[in-house]
């Protein structure tokens, strides 16, 4: 089977476990990294953005008190537990950030992939040479020790050819904004969930928190143990009641925001409104990919109201497959798992021990799940949701891969957790009933790869 020089742009998760499938196919994979170690967005960065409503040069988006909403039975690598062990810094079920890196550290090191990584250099374009391999130009970008005044050192750009490229830069780096009429005129001060780390600036205030998904629901709860009152607007408002639907007598929850007033009122569409100090929008991020934007030429993908495509199964685009791919642009998933499964379709495609439809056949599959996708009125930035297809779309992989089939126990334990963060969101981490004999099962399975 051939052997395929590949780059692979980013050492989070995705890339570490597409590097080692890469490796296991036979493949020479090099792995390009900005930051100045592995574990993309679960490397912790204790600045701020410059710029509260953008990115601001800061490369993670954790904040201080995250811990994860799965369990890790279910979270890690399929042939890689994320169990807790004497090296754990938190054995918790739903750990916080440092034991994840931690664990991703742990997968790099074991399948001896540090001396494939180049980190603190970014990938500034890809572009097509010829008909069959891509120029990949990338910078290294250094950080100076105090005695050169601690500024970023940039090293003279470079490029180098590669066979194919797997684009694994994650999807947490460019914010996305909500539009409020008014808020020009508003006075208060706004923030994106990427540039919040800790609720210190916002003691006794008063906070508009825009997005109820798992960073809106850990950030309003964080930020209302120091402020006066928190005030959170959500897509799927209660009807009645609304101070009762949480556990923290300063924290109600409402429709969307209609408008921000001069006054410092934020107002909401069922008419309440509250004067507020601060508005953080935990609103997601928007999928970018600045290294391709300029190729005309290439014409990779579009990104049109977060749908990245056209992409056949949200990771080849069918006009230059298998030569390029994407990696981990699903949500509302496990995301470590359909990871691996993605890459290990990817790795055996290249090496042609996997085929793929043809051109057209692809496209005739993008264009039939679009029209799906708007005969049900879904918008376009779902596009990557897997939600309810999630584990039809695990099943796809696994049996294009011919590997063994997911773990009924894995998706079981995936499911209650699921339900335990919609109905108990103040304690599912920490209260479990009823997963006792999925875990003995989980424990029993994982027990081999120990």
């Amino acid at each position: 089977m051939p052997s395929r020089r590949v780059a692979v742009i980013g050492a989070g998760a995705a890339g570490l476990v597409a590097a080692r499938e890469l490796l296991r196919e036979g493949h020479s994979p090099v792995v390009f990294e900005r930051a100045a170690g592995v574990g993309g967005t679960w490397l912790y960065d204790g600045e701020a953005s410059a710029e509260p409503l953008g990115a601001g040069g800061v490369h993670g988006s954790l904040y201080a008190s995250l811990r994860t909403n799965l369990p890790r039975e279910c979270m890690g690598f399929l042939d890689f537990p994320f169990v807790a062990d004497e090296d754990s810094v938190d054995p918790r079920r739903f750990p916080g950030h440092q034991e994840v890196l931690r664990y991703l550290q742990a997968f790099a090191r074991w399948f001896d992939l540090h001396g494939l990584i180049r980190l603190e250099t970014e990938v500034v374009s890809v572009r097509r040479s010829g008909d069959a391999s891509w120029n990949v130009s990338y910078c290294r970008r250094k950080l100076a020790g105090a005695d050169a005044g601690g500024e970023l050192q940039e090293e003279e750009e470079q490029s180098e050819v590669f066979d194919a490229v797997v684009v694994c830069n994650g999807h947490f780096a460019e914010p996305r904004v909500a539009e409020n009429a008014g808020i020009d005129g508003w006075p208060g001060k706004q923030l994106h969930s990427h540039s919040y780390r800790v609720p210190d600036q916002f003691h006794g205030q008063v906070v508009a928190i825009i997005g109820y998904n798992p960073s809106g629901m850990d950030i309003s709860r964080d930020i209302a143990s120091v402020a006066k009152e928190v005030h959170v607007a959500i897509r799927a408002a209660p009807a009645e009641k609304m101070q009762s639907s949480t556990a923290h007598a300063n924290l109600w929850l409402h429709p969307m925001i209609d408008g921000a007033e001069e006054d410092g009122s934020v107002v909401f569409q069922d008419g309440g409104r509250v004067k507020a100090d601060a508005i953080v929008h935990c609103t997601g991020y928007k999928y970018s990919f600045p290294f391709l934007e300029d190729d005309e030429e290439a014409g990779v993908v579009a990104v049109d109201d977060n749908r990245v495509g056209p992409l056949y199964k949200h990771v080849f685009p069918p006009r230059l497959a298998p030569r390029i791919s994407f990696i981990g642009l699903p949500f509302k998933a496990i995301p470590f798992l359909v990871f691996q499964l993605q890459s290990s379709w990817v790795a055996g495609v290249l090496s042609g021990r996997i085929e793929l439809p043809p051109p057209k056949e692809m496209m005739q599959d993008v264009a039939a799940f679009y029209t799906d996708m708007e005969a049900c009125g879904r918008p376009k930035r779902f596009t990557h949701d897997l939600g309810a297809s999630l584990f039809e779309y695990e099943d796809w992989l696994v049996e294009r891969c011919g590997l063994e089939r997911i773990e009924e126990w894995r998706k079981a334990i995936y499911v209650a957790a699921r339900g335990r963060v919609r109905d108990r969101p103040e304690s599912y981490r920490d209260e479990w009933d009823g997963d006792a004999q999925l875990l003995e099962q989980a424990h029993r399975h994982l027990a081999k790869y120990l």
